[in-house]
């Protein structure tokens, strides 16, 4: 029950984060606001280390494999493509279009135990899940006119 808790929190903080990041850009620009946003996290990120881990930062020399180090990186091109997605189709229908391209790549990622996850077997159930939510995405986006 707490990961769905916490899992819908996410959701609603990143919708909220993407209105303010792309007001912030039109009052910007792109980068300056990506800069801004991730100078911002990582402020908050060593606040919260210094009051409450202390843990050794040459502990990420450690890390293996080292390609996971780039989170930070991708973190960086996920703010950028939630503001201009958010800016060019509106917050609820790019995060609608998030959300799915989020629940494909994750299935797809455990179907094939890519990166070191554990490898899920395939589901029938999941496939009709993401049909439904692709079909509630397409029925969301479907205009009379």
């Amino acid at each position: 029950m707490m990961g769905i808790l916490i899992a819908v929190l996410s959701g609603m903080l990143m919708s909220v984060q993407g209105v303010f990041n792309t007001d912030v850009t039109e009052h910007s620009s792109l980068w300056v606001a990506n800069c801004w946003v991730q100078a911002t996290a990582l402020a908050v990120c060593f606040a919260f280390w210094g009051i409450t881990d202390r843990s050794s930062f040459a502990l990420l020399f450690e890390v293996r494999p080292r390609y996971v180090l780039l989170g930070g990186v991708i973190g960086a091109f996920i703010t950028l493509t939630v503001i201009k997605s958010m800016d060019l189709m509106g917050p609820a229908q790019a995060v609608l279009f998030i959300v799915i391209a989020q629940m494909v790549s994750a299935y797809l990622i455990q179907l094939f135990g890519l990166f070191g996850s554990e490898k899920a077997d395939w589901s029938v159930q999941k496939f009709v899940g993401m049909a439904i939510a692709i079909a509630g995405v397409v029925i969301f986006q479907w205009e009379r006119k």
